[in-house]
Formats: C-alpha cells, sequence, structure tokens
C-alpha cells in the first residue's frame, strides 16, 4: 500500500535508545553533536531580525517560480561581494538546500538513475535521492593528512546511469574543501555538477590552493553547475527557510533547458515564503552579529580540542579540518566506534555521533560539532581523551 521509496527501518540504534534511557533518567548529558544555531546560545541581532518583517508588503500574494526578483537581486550583489558574479535570472529560491536537492534530482535524473556523491558526508543524500526514485552512488574522500578525493574511484563510479556529480565545500563532517585541480577534473567529466556551499564562509585557514570563491569557476568547463547556498548556514537562521541555487555552465542550450524545466518544477511547488523575501536584505544586514559569533566560537572550540591533544600524548588524532562547524576525531581501535560512543555516553555523560553516522568505512571514529558552547565543549572533549587515555 505504501511506497518502498519511502521505505524506512524505524528501530532506534543503540546510541539512541541509550540516549533516551540517560536523559529519561534525568543525567546530564553533554551534547557535543549540536548543530542548531538558535538553541546552541549564538547571539542574533534579534532587534534588527524581527523588524525585518515590518514590512507591509508581505500581506500581498504575489509569487514567482524562481522567487522575487528583489529578493534574488540581493542575493546577487552578496555573491558578487564574495567574487561570484550571477546574474539574478539565474538564481532559484528553495525554502531549503534539501528542497534544492529534490527540484535538482527531479531535473537531471530519471528513476532509476544514479548521483555521485562523496563519502564520508551528510547522511541525508540518501533520502533526498530516494524519494525521487533515485540512486546514490558514493565516491570516496580520501585522508593522508588532509582530505582529498579519490578521483580514480570517482572515474570508476561512472556510467551510464550516473547524471550528477554532488560535491560539498567545505564538507560535512570532515571539513574538506574542493581543490582547484580536484575540480577541475571533476568539470572534465562532463556530468552536472551539484555544489553544497553552504558552509563556504566559515574556513579556518586561507588556502591557495582550493577553489576561490565557489564551484560556478567551473562553468566554463562542466556542462550545468547548480551551486547552493542558504540563510541557514550563512545567517545562522535555519527556521527562515530560505536557500538558493545559482546556475551556470558551458553549455548555454544546457542551462536553457535547465532554467525552462526548473521554472515548471518550481511553479508547481511555490514553497518559499513571501516574508522571508521581503525581509531577506534586512537579514542579511544583520547577519553579522550571528556569523561572526559562529567564527569565534568554532574557531575557540577547535583551538580547544587541538591544545588538549597538544599537551597530552593521547591515543586520539584530530583530523585536519579546513572549514566548517565539525571536526573529526580518530580513536584508536581498541574498541568498536559503537562501544567508545556508548561508554562515552554512559560512562561520562557525553554524546557524540560515530564516524559511521556519517558513512566512515572503517573505525573508528567520533564527530564533534564545534557550535557546541565553549564550556560544554571543553569539558566534553576532556572527558572523551581521558577515557581514550585509561582504555589504551
Amino acid at each position: 500500500m505504501l511506497s518502498r521509496r519511502s521505505a524506512h527501518d524505524p528501530r532506534p540504534n543503540a546510541l539512541t535508545v541509550a540516549l533516551e534511557r540517560a536523559r529519561a533518567a534525568g543525567r546530564e548529558v553533554l551534547d557535543l553533536t549540536v548543530s542548531n544555531p538558535t538553541s546552541a546560545g549564538i547571539p542574533y541581532a534579534a532587534d534588527a531580525v524581527v523588524r525585518a518583517f515590518a514590512d507591509a508588503r508581505i500581506l500581498t500574494y504575489a509569487p514567482e517560480p524562481f522567487g522575487l526578483r528583489s529578493a534574488r537581486e540581493v542575493i546577487a550583489a552578496d555573491l558578487a561581494s564574495q567574487g561570484t558574479t550571477i546574474d539574478p535570472g539565474r538564481l532559484l529560491l528553495t525554502a531549503s538546500t534539501s528542497e534544492a536537492y529534490s527540484f535538482l534530482f527531479k531535473l537531471l535524473a530519471d528513476p532509476g538513475d544514479a548521483v555521485l556523491v562523496p563519502q564520508p558526508s551528510y547522511p541525508l543524500f540518501e533520502h533526498l535521492a530516494a524519494f525521487e526514485g533515485v540512486r546514490v552512488v558514493p565516491y570516496p574522500l580520501a585522508y593522508d593528512g588532509e582530505w582529498h578525493v579519490d578521483l580514480p574511484a570517482l572515474r570508476a563510479a561512472i556510467d551510464g546511469t550516473v547524471r550528477a556529480i554532488v560535491i560539498v565545500s567545505p564538507n560535512n563532517p570532515t571539513g574538506s574543501y574542493l581543490k582547484k585541480t580536484e575540480l577541475r577534473a571533476i568539470a572534465t567529466t562532463g556530468l552536472p555538477i551539484v555544489s553544497d556551499e553552504v558552509f563556504a564562509r566559515y574556513g579556518f585557514e586561507d588556502d591557495s590552493a582550493r577553489r576561490a570563491t565557489s564551484a560556478l569557476e567551473a562553468a566554463g568547463e562542466a556542462p550545468l553547475v547548480f551551486a547552493l547556498g542558504g540563510l541557514s548556514k550563512l545567517a545562522a537562521l535555519p527556521q527562515m527557510k530560505l536557500a538558493w541555487t545559482a546556475i551556470a555552465g558551458a553549455d548555454e542550450r544546457a542551462v536553457a533547458g535547465a532554467l525552462s524545466r526548473l521554472e515548471l518544477i518550481a511553479d508547481s511547488f511555490l514553497s518559499v515564503g513571501t516574508p522571508v523575501q521581503h525581509a531577506l536584505p534586512a537579514l542579511l544586514a544583520a547577519r553579522a552579529t550571528a556569523e561572526n559569533a559562529v567564527r569565534a566560537r568554532t574557531a575557540a572550540n577547535l583551538s580547544c580540542v587541538r591544545a588538549r591533544l597538544a599537551n597530552a600524548e593521547s591515543a586520539a588524532t584530530l583530523l585536519r579540518c579546513e572549514g566548517g562547524w565539525y571536526a573529526t576525531l580518530r580513536l584508536p581501535r581498541t574498541r568498536s566506534e559503537e562501544e567508545w560512543v556508548l561508554s562515552f555516553l554512559e560512562d561520562d555523560g557525553v554524546y557524540v555521533h560515530p564516524g559511521a553516522f556519517f558513512d566512515f568505512t572503517d573505525e573508528a571514529y567520533v564527530i564533534l560539532s564545534l557550535l557546541t558552547p565553549e564550556d560544554a565543549f571543553a569539558e566534553g572533549v576532556a572527558r572523551l581523551l581521558a577515557r581514550v587515555d585509561a582504555s589504551c
């Protein structure tokens, strides 16, 4: 009676069960998985955000499939300030980047077709693709002191069913930026590129080797490039539900065809709210308070874990992290990941995600959210490292 594409295993995993049990017992749990900035103690220019919606135009519904032109012009100007030039007519507004993926999978693939996605990476891709009847085929990110795309493996994964390549820069959770040489190599596959750039402005260091601004710089080589961004990360405002997709490419006929079909797809849903589009100029103007706080928080937490590891002979290792909101800690393989994370939770009151949640192919890794409030993060990391050292 129900579709196969919506099927999933509803049974909770052992970590979820243990977390529910700990909270039901009233135990203190230091949550190092915090990803919602609105519940992480991030300050906002609250008055300015509230005033942004005091606009009488929000009372009028006059939808445009790609979003209001005025909102797209504001986004185009913001992208231009970062070195990315895009015509507002080639910007598509959606309620989220998840919805943008849904639209793009509809656009690029038929049921049974495949898209390439990085591994490890955010686990939502499989669900988003499945809901469109599309398969995901992973291509590996390899680590040898820094992360890089395994280009031979990526090329080997391409067959007649693959319709696009998804890149995430910086990647979640590895924090690795795509390099210029990698982008160039991916562009020469001849496949459309879907580039998730929601964390792009949260870099920890300058690196001339990484792509300069956006994957749109590959538009001269790749037939189609779709670059995704949104308020959720840029302004730390996930509740506002506004994202954008910039569309470009070397094949102008393909670009024109994509724009035409996306107009039909977007017009069929008209999901972006009018109020947030009119509020957008003020929301972007007021974002510095939250954006700077996120930068300071993530930098401080990254420095904290680096300092603790530098001052101790620990069996744990921090993998290189170039940007984003997450860090990856490699643990000794004296236990399985599940055993480590359950021990951290049950014995030390610290909740972290295992690498398996992000499709790491080996063990043992845990993912730390750098958005966690600093005191909780420092205490949580101290407990983790103490547990690792005591166990080794």
